[in-house]
């Protein structure tokens, strides 16, 4: 007799759900979460007066900031392609690929901060800062998309065509347009990118933003914001194709002048600041035995003391903010569906996203620890926030291009079982991919006071510690890449599930 294979009750993607689902309260719970504000409704209320009343004329140099904050971004992504493209050729070795998950890793923002200690507030740091994580993103994602090319082109091939050509013509012309798709999107993020730079002192939109901000200018900072806001989403109309080489003569005309380099300074940063202080040329008297003694226990006091609560508390986070982008995401990627929702209850979800996705995390946080207080709270709603209305912009337009049968009834039920089960992979799939990205964004929060790796970073390079930044460094690095392989993991064994018997 033939037996017919039972059935699991759940499915791969049910149990994965689940699990992050209990795995986020559980975090939610250990983190510190306490509320504490006190008196913040004068200060929320001066707040929504000035998002009512934006004055646009408040900002000195507001044209070449808005200039900049595009140029950065610009020059960041193409330079980043230069870097990431032939990467792609050969990622799949494992050195190239560890090296380039180590690059990645690192948050924009201390590229900057490194950067700054070589080039000072140079447009170098700027452009470097966004093009070395950019690069080895791309050359992981340009990888994975020409894996998926199809590959009855290369058989058709002569055998004696060189290299790049079968590239070119057998794996590149197939998967043209998603490239071409991923670069407008990291565009957009390089726009982020560069305006978050100008909290740390660059001539971008985000120094004037920072500052209005803290100084409780919120008239001027509503005005910067809603800018931003309608630079992101106006990308499809100023950023055509035929502009992008006037746009890039322009950015490296207009740049900022490049300072000049103090080359003692760099060979001094190279050699002797960023060593521990043992093996650093004011103890050279020590005996050898003695600095290897020092450094254990100077290696040992940062980790106990920085690193693992630092490692833990961005865990935390990242995993709470990771649950609740999930529920955030789930609930607009099916408001944003219209035969379900409605054209008017769908422009006005795109509208919402186009404004959660566009605010930086920083700003949403800071307006949060008025209202709650200085905890992980208000750095978890602004990480969910931001990144669930992300991972519900890209499957909302995945649901728009979805054909629906004739199951579909236009209901709530209809959309959960014919529409819901084939987008739900790829949301998955973009909400693990931000999973990683949440990990280095909780480097910008960490500058508002909540104890991530993030914040100790902060502390070391403002206390000229730049040895313990970079060990700290390493330990953020050393996270995003295991946590980088357990969601690859997740991910391979998801579209497994998926493979027709």
């Amino acid at each position: 007799m033939n037996s017919t294979p039972r059935q699991a009750f759940f499915g791969y993607w049910q149990k994965v759900t689940l699990i992050l689902l209990c795995v986020t309260m559980t975090c939610f719970y250990w983190a510190d979460t306490e509320i504490i504000a006190l008196e913040p409704w004068s200060e929320l209320q001066r707040i929504g007066l000035g998002f009512l009343s934006p004055n646009f004329l408040a900002t000195e140099y507001l044209l070449e900031a808005v200039w900049q904050t595009v140029s950065f971004a610009l020059l960041g992504v193409a330079a980043g392609l230069l870097f990431g493209a032939p990467v792609a050729l050969f990622y799949n070795r494992p050195a190239v690929a560890a090296a380039c998950a180590f690059i990645r890793s690192i948050h924009e923002l201390f590229w900057a901060l490194l950067f700054l200690q070589v080039f000072g507030l140079s447009p170098l740091t700027g452009v470097l800062a966004i093009a070395l994580p950019y690069g080895a993103t791309f050359a992981r994602v340009f990888s994975d998309i020409l894996q998926q090319a199809p590959i009855y082109t290369l058989q058709n091939i002569p055998a004696n065509t060189d290299k790049v050509s079968r590239y070119i013509y057998g794996r590149f012309a197939h998967v043209m347009n998603e490239i071409k798709a991923y670069v407008r999107y990291r565009f957009e993020c390089a726009l982020r990118s560069s305006a978050i730079l100008g909290f740390v002192g660059m001539p971008t939109l985000g120094f004037y933003l920072e500052s209005a901000f803290r100084q409780g200018h919120y008239h001027q900072g509503a005005a910067l914001l809603i800018l931003f806001i309608i630079m992101i989403g106006s990308i499809p109309f100023w950023c055509r194709s035929k502009l992008l080489p006037l746009y890039f003569i322009a950015a490296l005309w207009l740049l900022p002048e490049i300072t000049t380099i103090d080359g003692s300074l760099v060979w001094r940063f190279l050699s002797d600041d960023i060593f521990p202080p043992m093996f650093q040329s004011h103890s050279m008297e020590l005996l050898l035995d003695d600095r290897w003694r020092l450094f254990a226990k100077w290696f040992y006091d940062i980790v106990t003391e920085q690193a693992l609560p630092g490692i833990l508390a961005t865990v935390l986070l990242a995993v709470a903010a990771l649950g609740f982008s999930y529920l955030l995401a789930l609930l607009m990627t099916t408001l944003s569906f219209r035969p379900l929702t409605g054209t008017i209850i769908a422009r006005i979800n795109n509208f919402v996203l186009l404004i959660l996705r566009s605010v930086p995390e920083y700003i949403f946080a800071y307006i949060f620890m008025l209202l709650l207080g200085p905890s992980m709270l208000p750095a978890i709603i602004a990480l969910a926030i931001h990144n669930g209305a992300l991972v519900a912009y890209l499957t909302g337009r995945q649901s728009t291009t979805t054909s629906f049968s004739c199951h579909f009834n236009g209901k709530i039920d209809g959309y959960a079982y014919d529409i819901l089960p084939r987008i739900y992979p790829n949301m998955m799939a973009l909400l693990f991919y931000r999973f990683e990205v949440i990990l280095r964004e909780t480097a910008i929060l960490g500058m508002l006071g909540v104890a991530t790796l993030g914040f100790y970073i902060d502390s070391n390079f403002s206390e000229i510690r730049f040895n313990g930044a970079l060990v700290l460094i390493g330990a953020t690095a050393l996270l995003n890449i295991l946590i980088d392989i357990a969601s690859r993991r997740l991910l391979v064994k998801g579209s497994l599930s998926h493979k027709p018997c």
